[in-house]
């Protein structure tokens, strides 16, 4: 039976709302399996950042800021109201294994195991040319 063997959230630059103050991104969470396939979990995820006055953002940019803020969109969120963050994280992992479930036939996801899990972030071409990044590294 085939499992979840890593997260890969890929973030792309949103044309549309980036200028040279602003960048504004993408953020779409995948689980790799074991048998090669690729399931889609999450992918209405982004966010935007901003400097003030007439600053050019690409200045203050990394790769490493780039990739913890694509982490931090896709979950767990911080707790509300009277849960505390254990639930958040407890209820954030459940929820991702139940989509691993009903997106893949066959596929049992165990919460606390994906919550253990190698989660990469892959930063698109798009917004590693507009920011000025680094081609990303061969593993």
């Amino acid at each position: 039976m085939p499992v979840v063997t890593r997260l890969v959230t890929h973030v792309e630059l949103d044309e549309a709302w980036t200028t040279p103050a602003q960048l504004s991104v993408s953020a779409r969470l995948d689980a790799e399996l074991s048998d090669g396939r690729t399931l889609v979990l999450l992918d209405d995820r982004g966010w935007s950042e901003s400097v003030v006055g007439d600053g050019d953002i690409r200045a203050f940019l990394t790769a490493e800021d780039i990739e913890d803020s694509a982490r931090t969109v896709v979950g767990p969120d911080e707790p509300f109201g009277d849960e505390t963050r254990e639930q958040a994280q407890a209820a954030h992992w459940a929820a991702l294994a139940a989509l691993v479930e009903a997106r893949a036939q066959g596929v049992r996801a165990d919460a606390a195991e994906l919550s253990r899990l190698t989660h990469t972030v892959v930063l698109g071409d798009r917004l590693r040319a507009w920011a000025g990044l680094d081609a990303p590294r061969e593993n």
